[in-house]
């Protein structure tokens, strides 16, 4: 069903270095199978999975899905006819419209007949589609989320949600990178036995990239072994996982203790959500806890239990209802939601790296570094006051845009855009560091993270997935900052490159004093790395235990999340 012979496949970068992304690369695939592709980050799983979708062009070989053949040198015209044989859930995609769950899987269906899924006309999507929409939520277990909108969803909810627009195309193979990445164990499980129910009564061929053995474990009939773009291995789940993991290294032999002093408190915090149409989403209330200097605290629960939100009204970037969350810095509590040079005081020792975060495509690794450290440095607050009384702007108004630096960017500048404003106004009152200073800053940060100093040069868009994760890890700690926040970041990374973080963590935030408050689903990252553990559901803490392995196998049972134990 599917043929893939002789695939390589090179990309030269702007520096004109050459990096071979595919190599020589051959398989088949019977129709109705599920076969995995294991790798660590870089070794080509994704630009293979994207030359079988017809959206990457190869060097050498050819590619057959069903019917349809590609060969090197053809034009995109034999490349599009791939398109329509294949869908594909690409990694940390979260393209949707900004309507209801199930008015996205129309617009999908109405697209397969009429072409336009932005001229939808819902009337008639909804006549013609409308059981078949209803079947696809219920294939993802979406079907008590129909009329919510797309944005209020969770990640995970997210993830089951694309897969149902891709299922509506009618593909013949059906091509996932990571479909379950950034989901919790629950919603992990529920996706899980998506694909297999699809795999089994829509008999669609399923080609699943995870470096998650459990995953592959679960799901694949069969694994493919990629090691620096080329077949290394091929075997059974359980032969292949276990070469795959060879390589792990041990865990860091340091023990991260909390100390007695305080230096988070969340106070009563509340929060409500609502939907447009009507109807509560979720209730948060009496969230009340400590944290103390140099806790590493997880924030465990199933996607929608209101983690996210916690955190961001941890960061100050969403308002509680009631309560108050309070910082000790330089000697006294502050306030993170009081505006002024007090909040300003907090953030600049504070790092938060978000769940769907991005780097800036074309700019340089060596640049993005400078800019954190104009935003986060031992003298910004001094400085920026300087600067904004220079150009008529108040203490509240500079805090407000200090704020900005700790959301994406994209986040930041939509809310600039709104007030008529250019994100070039943050360079203004946040100059960049000079590189040189920028060079030495870093590289005691890459050394610990397993990043060479040669890729400062680079752009974005030249790093594998795993550099990615590693280097926006590196921008949010090069400024040392006292507290860092993690939403769920490092959900791309493959088990033996998690190992490497983890450990590099580890030894930051002990050698540092770095008090740290994570959401995460992998339960192995949490059990290795914590020294605490918050359970959440439902917008309401259930538990918070120093007992890591017991909270987190408590968790594991609450998802019912048999992957995770060896099910299938």
């Amino acid at each position: 069903m599917i043929k893939v012979e002789n695939v390589s496949k090179d990309y030269e970068l702007d520096n004109g270095t050459k990096v071979t992304a595919l190599k020589n690369v051959s398989f088949e695939v019977e129709e109705g199978e599920i076969v995995g592709i294991m790798g660590k980050s870089g070794s080509g799983k994704t630009t293979l999975l994207r030359a079988l979708r017809g959206v990457e062009h190869i060097d050498e070989g050819s590619v057959t899905v069903g019917d349809v053949t590609v060969k090197a040198g053809q034009s995109q015209f034999y490349y599009n006819n791939l398109k329509k044989e294949t869908a594909i859930h690409l990694q940390r995609s979260f393209g949707l419209w900004p309507d209801t769950v199930r008015e996205n899987v129309l617009r999908k269906l109405y697209a397969r007949n009429y072409f336009d899924e932005s001229d939808t006309n819902f009337e008639t999507a909804e006549s013609e589609f409308g059981d078949e929409a209803d079947e696809l939520l219920e294939l993802v277990s979406l079907t008590h989320k129909a009329d919510h909108y797309a944005s209020v969803l969770s990640g995970g909810e997210k993830q089951r949600l694309i897969m149902a627009r891709q299922l509506a195309k009618q593909p013949k193979a059906l091509l996932l990178d990571e479909p379950a990445t950034m989901a919790c164990p629950k919603t992990k499980q529920e996706i899980l036995d998506a694909v297999k129910k699809i795999n089994k009564e829509l008999n669609i061929t399923v080609i699943v990239v995870s470096h998650l053995p459990d995953v592959q474990k679960y799901l694949a009939d069969r694994v493919i072994l990629l090691e620096d773009g080329e077949i290394a291995d091929e075997g059974t789940p359980e032969e292949i996982c276990d070469k795959f993991m060879e390589d792990m290294q041990p865990i860091v032999d340091i023990q991260n203790v909390a100390t007695d002093e305080d230096v988070i408190e969340a106070k009563d915090l509340k929060k409500r959500f609502y939907l447009l149409t009507g109807g509560e989403v979720l209730e948060m209330e009496d969230i009340s806890f400590k944290v103390q200097n140099e806790n590493i605290l997880s924030i465990i629960g199933p996607s929608g239990a209101g983690k996210t939100v916690l955190l961001r009204m941890l960061g100050g970037l969403e308002d509680p209802d009631e309560g108050d969350v309070m910082y000790y810095v330089d000697g006294e509590w502050r306030d993170i939601e009081i505006p002024g040079i007090s909040r300003m005081k907090i953030r600049s020792k504070l790092g938060f790296m978000h769940q769907e975060f991005s780097l800036v495509h074309y700019s340089t690794v060596l640049s993005q570094l400078a800019t954190r450290l104009g935003y986060k440095n031992q003298d910004i607050v001094k400085d920026a006051q300087e600067r904004a009384r220079k150009i008529g702007i108040g203490e509240e108004l500079l805090d407000s845009f200090y704020l900005l630096t700790d959301l994406p960017e994209t986040e930041a500048k939509h809310r600039l855009e709104q007030i008529g404003l250019d994100a070039e106004i943050l360079n203004d009152l946040f100059p960049r560091f000079p590189e040189t200073a920028t060079k030495e800053a870093v590289a005691d940060i890459f050394e610990n993270l397993d990043l060479d100093l040669d890729i400062l040069p680079r752009r974005s868009y030249e790093l594998s997935g795993g550099q990615q994760v590693r280097v926006m890890l590196a921008l949010i700690l090069v400024s040392r900052p006292k507290f860092l926040l993690l939403d769920e970041p490092f959900g791309d990374l493959d088990p033996v490159t998690l190992r490497d973080v983890t450990n590099s963590l580890k030894k930051i935030s002990k050698e540092y004093g770095i008090t740290i408050v994570m959401i995460s689903h992998n339960t192995d990252f949490i059990k290795e790395l914590s020294n605490r553990a918050i359970f959440m559901d439902d917008g309401k803490i259930i538990d918070d235990s120093e007992n890591i392995d017991e909270i987190v196998d408590n968790f594991i049972d609450f998802c019912h999340a048999d992957y995770l134990k060896g099910g299938c």
